[in-house]
C-alpha cells in the first residue's frame, strides 16, 4: 500500500494547481498557494529528495495536475529478457522513460528501445497500463502510468548514449540488481507469461 502521506500530498497539489490556473479572485489565489506550500512541505519533511529537486518538480507542473505516462519495452529472446543498466543508479531496467508528445505509445517504446538499448524493435502486444504506485514502495510525488509493451527483435546493439551504460539478456532466475522505480520483477514475470500464453490478456490497474 503507498504511504497516505504522498497520497494527500498529490491531493493537495491537485488542488492548489486547479486552483491557481481557474481561479481569478486575488483572495482565493493567496490559498491556493498556501496549499501548494503545504503540499510542498509534507514531501520535504518526509523524503530524502533534496529541496531543489522538489522546487523544480513544483515549478514545472502547470495548469491542471494529470498522471505522466511512461512507456516500457520487453524483448525476449531465448527466454531471456533484454534490460539496460541506467546511469542514474547502476541498477538495471526495461528500456523505457517518458512518452513524447505527438508520438503514440508504440512510437514511444520504439524510441526508447533505440535509445537505451540500441535496438530496432516491433511492438506487437500490450502486457499492461499500471499505476506505479500499486507496484513500488516509495515516495514518488507523481501519479504514474505504465503502458508495458512485448517487442519483437529487429537488429541492432548497444551503444553509448546519455542515459544508460550497458545491456543484456536476463533470464528470470539470473536478474540483476533492478532499477525498481522503472522495473520490479514482478512487472518482467508478466512479459514472460504474455510471451509464453498467447491468449494473455492485458493486466491493468
Amino acid at each position: 500500500m503507498e504511504k497516505q502521506w504522498i497520497v494527500w500530498a498529490r491531493e493537495l497539489q491537485s488542488i492548489s494547481q486547479s486552483g491557481l490556473t481557474y481561479c481569478k479572485n486575488d483572495y482565493d489565489l493567496d490559498r491556493y498557494r498556501e496549499i501548494e506550500r503545504l503540499s510542498r512541505e509534507i514531501i520535504e519533511k518526509h523524503t530524502e529528495v533534496p529541496k531543489e529537486v522538489i522546487e523544480t518538480y513544483y515549478q514545472n507542473e502547470d495548469g491542471y495536475l494529470t498522471p505522466k505516462v511512461d512507456v516500457r519495452g520487453g524483448v525476449i529472446v531465448d527466454n531471456k529478457i533484454l534490460l539496460v543498466r541506467e546511469k542514474v543508479d547502476g541498477c538495471w531496467s526495461l528500456p523505457g522513460g517518458w512518452a513524447d508528445v505527438n508520438r503514440t505509445p508504440q512510437e514511444n517504446v520504439i524510441k526508447e528501445a533505440f535509445e537505451e538499448a540500441g535496438v530496432l524493435v516491433k511492438p506487437t502486444r500490450l502486457v499492461g497500463l499500471l499505476d506505479r504506485s500499486k507496484w513500488v514502495e516509495d515516495a514518488c510525488p507523481y501519479t504514474i502510468y505504465k503502458i508495458l509493451m512485448l517487442c519483437d527483435l529487429l537488429e541492432g546493439e548497444f551503444k553509448n548514449n546519455t542515459e544508460t551504460v550497458e545491456s543484456g539478456f536476463f533470464s528470470m532466475d539470473s536478474l540483476p540488481p533492478l532499477s525498481l522505480g522503472r522495473t520490479t520483477e514482478e512487472q518482467l514475470a508478466l512479459f514472460f507469461k504474455a510471451h509464453q500464453n498467447p491468449a494473455f490478456y492485458p493486466i491493468y490497474d
